[in-house]
């Protein structure tokens, strides 16, 4: 139902605009659509670059069905070709027109420039009304006036639509480039009067917005928690934001990388704000490249607000846009456009975080907005930013090393570049750690010494902090590893990769109710990232809350079900719950063939299937023996075997393998804790004095 009145929600969804347009023409429609949303208008405005496939056929079609006016942006760009989605979205436009007799005015055409009407490869019904003009997108309070009439009352548009008048619009919309909100349901109560004046209605709408964002009762921010099956959902709290990709507008698509660093480092700056919930970068980045509106997006993040935004790049020009967008209403708190030189990218960013900040009254440390000054030189920046997007989105051995490339050339030009430093620390680590990459000792010894570097050009860096805990931790030093991760959260509370490590340390100094605690913190900050659910799930599995680990373990799995190792970690989890047939089907289905004969061959052992367990284990012995000692000592503890399970472990902790860190915590290494030799392995992990 609709606040304050009866309404249903179909009815809402019916009073909304649909922006059709060819990709050329992505800007110009950008701005009709952001100065119709100023107005509180509902426009649905497709922006995704995946178009096409069955789940975007089936909801263009709803939407074309459902909205109350159609708007085709008509250009150049779109007269004579006969290809593009935007064709397949006239078309349907088209027939609903000849469907209905009521809906047959329903369709409002937009030029954007010179482009005829007589002659114009355009659908038979956009010829039945008049056209309007808006150069360039550049929209008019009338034009925006009249759209907002047409929706006020059900059977306006077909009324008022066919009397449209074709003209050059002028007056000032929002600055060219603008980036619109995402689609958002309307919770307002539409006036089913004719509104003649779109400044009042501006203005009445956004003292409604302001009066509920700054004036209301607000819901104090809450220490985060996970939500498992039978607990009632968090209430989400109002001092909340998450930063979403900007989208990279340049001509040649090309600074994606800029585009995606902008959005990292605000929500760096945003996190270290007090009493401001801002999730990880993964979790807001998982919505990159899909098509879910804003209030999905926020419901996911447990958000109230939305920023995002646009880069356009050309040389060392940049147009960045950004707004920050209440969810539940869809309407702007607040937008700006910056038309600055490169040079002044650091003051754009602290320009927009201190806005997001005053927008949202959150009460500061120290009463300041973070400030970001990494590096002066703009081309070591840029290449710093080129390596982290490689590093974050890494899918193979080479990534990484392209990451490692980019960030010493980065240090080429600005050795005092501190960042520079942590990322190539990280990604040093990374290498042995996830591709076991070199000898480990020269790698992490590598990794170590730039970590330390940047900790002494920076010592206020959680970064810094954060990639000299990485090293530490793969170097079996828990103490020191911790005591980083402690600066590290001490200079950035909302840090989701600290809290990350600091749960696994707890796990590895048997400190399971407090590796619980961290987890469920973890997976507050970055709610969609898969093994931060496989985290929680161990420190869960671990406590004995047998219940909540399956849930977590599950919901892993729900959100990355071909991630390498993940199916075989769970079905490790369904063992010790002693469920031998459902880790059988998930072993079945591990991606990664090295772990998949291994963990067969614990599962077919569980199932009392000896000779499938012996074919997979010599399979995975021949194989795999140097990759995955670890589960292979696993599989000779669950047999009763301990002088084999010993051996594979030893060896395990001679290659420093990444799995060893288990061995103080892991139920299936439950037979092995009353050998001597158990306590000797533990004091070799510096896992007890």
């Amino acid at each position: 139902m609709v606040e304050g009145g009866g309404e249903d929600e179909a009815s809402v969804r019916a009073r909304a605009v649909f922006i059709s347009y060819a990709s050329q023409d992505a800007a110009a429609a950008a701005r009709i659509c952001s100065a119709l949303r100023q107005a509180g208008v509902e426009v649905w405005f497709d922006q995704s670059e995946l178009r096409g496939g069955d789940v975007w056929d089936q909801r263009i079609r709803r939407e074309i069905r459902d909205c109350t006016l159609f708007m085709p942006v008509i250009s150049a760009n779109t007269a004579s070709r006969h290809e593009g989605y935007f064709r397949l979205e006239w078309d349907l436009a088209d027939q609903r027109s000849h469907m209905m007799a009521r809906d047959r005015a329903f369709i409002v055409p937009v030029c954007l420039d010179a482009t005829k009407e007589p002659g114009t490869d355009v659908p038979e019904s956009f010829h039945r009304v008049q056209w309007t003009r808006l150069p360039d997108g550049e929209t008019s309070p009338a034009f925006t006036a009249r759209i907002v009439a047409l929706l006020g009352a059900p059977g306006a548009a077909a009324s008022a639509a066919g009397s449209s008048h074709s003209a050059t619009q002028t007056g000032h919309g929002p600055p060219p480039g603008s980036t619109p909100a995402a689609t958002a349901k309307s919770t307002l109560r539409r006036n089913r009067l004719a509104i003649a004046v779109t400044a009042a209605i501006t203005i009445i709408l956004a003292y409604v917005a302001v009066d509920r964002l700054w004036l209301s009762k607000h819901t104090p921010a809450e220490k985060p928690a996970i939500a498992v099956a039978s607990a009632p959902t968090p209430a989400i709290p109002e001092k909340s934001v998450a930063v979403l990709p900007f989208v990279d507008m340049s001509e040649k698509k090309d600074q994606e990388y800029f585009s995606d660093g902008l959005s990292e480092e605000l929500i760096d700056m945003l996190t270290r704000v007090s009493d401001l919930r801002v999730p990880a970068r993964t979790s807001s980045f998982y919505f990159k490249g899909k098509s879910e509106d804003i209030p999905t997006i926020a419901k996911r993040l447990m958000v109230a607000h939305v920023l995002e935004g646009s880069v356009r790049r050309s040389g060392t020009r940049l147009r960045i846009t950004a707004q920050l967008v209440r969810a539940d209403t869809g309407y702007h708190v607040w937008s700006e456009t910056y038309d600055r030189e490169l040079d002044d990218i650091f003051k754009i960013q602290d320009e927009i975080a201190a806005a997001v900040v005053a927008a949202l009254k959150v009460t500061l440390l120290g009463s300041r907005t973070p400030r970001v000054t990494p590096t002066a030189n703009t081309e070591a920046y840029t290449l710093y930013l080129q390596g982290q997007a490689l590093s974050a989105n890494a899918a193979q051995l080479s990534d990484l090393e392209r990451a490692i490339k980019f960030a010493k050339q980065a240090l080429d030009l600005d050795p005092g570049f501190a960042r520079a430093w942590g990322l190539l620390a990280r990604n040093c680590t990374y290498t042995w750690t996830y591709y076991t990459q070199g000898d480990y000792r020269q790698v992490l010894d590598e990794a170590r010494h730039f970590a330390q570097r940047a900790l002494e050009l920076d010592p206020a860096l959680p970064d810094a902090h954060l990639a000299m805990a990485d090293v530490l931790f793969h170097q079996w030093e828990w103490g020191p590893a911790a005591t980083e991760i402690n600066q590290a959260l001490a200079l950035d509370p909302g840090n989701a990769d600290a809290f990350g490590i600091a749960a696994e340390i707890a796990l590895v100094q048997g400190r399971s109710d407090a590796a619980v605690e961290l987890a469920r913190k973890l997976v507050a900050l970055d709610p969609l990232v898969a093994w931060n659910y496989a985290t929680l799930g161990n420190a869960l599995l671990v406590s004995g809350q047998s219940a909540e680990a399956e849930t977590a373990w599950r919901r892993a799995v729900d959100l990355a079900p071909t991630m390498s190792q993940l199916r075989f970690c769970f079905a490790w989890a369904l063992l010790a719950l002693h469920k031998p047939a459902a880790a059988l089907d998930q072993m079945a289905q591990e991606v990664d063939e090295r772990y998949r004969d291994v963990g067969l061959a614990l599962a077919f052992d569980a199932l009392g299937r000896k000779e499938e367990a012996d074919r997979a284990l010599a399979a995975a012995e021949a194989k795999y023996s140097r990759v995955v000692e670890y589960p292979i000592a696993a599989v000779y503890a669950n047999r009763n075997d301990p002088d084999q399970a010993f051996k594979w472990l030893d060896l395990a902790c001679e290659l420093h393998d990444g799995w060893a860190w288990w061995v103080p915590w892991d139920p299936l290494l439950k037979s092995l804790r009353v050998d001597p030799r158990f306590d000797a392995l533990l004091r070799k992990l510096g896992a007890v004095d």
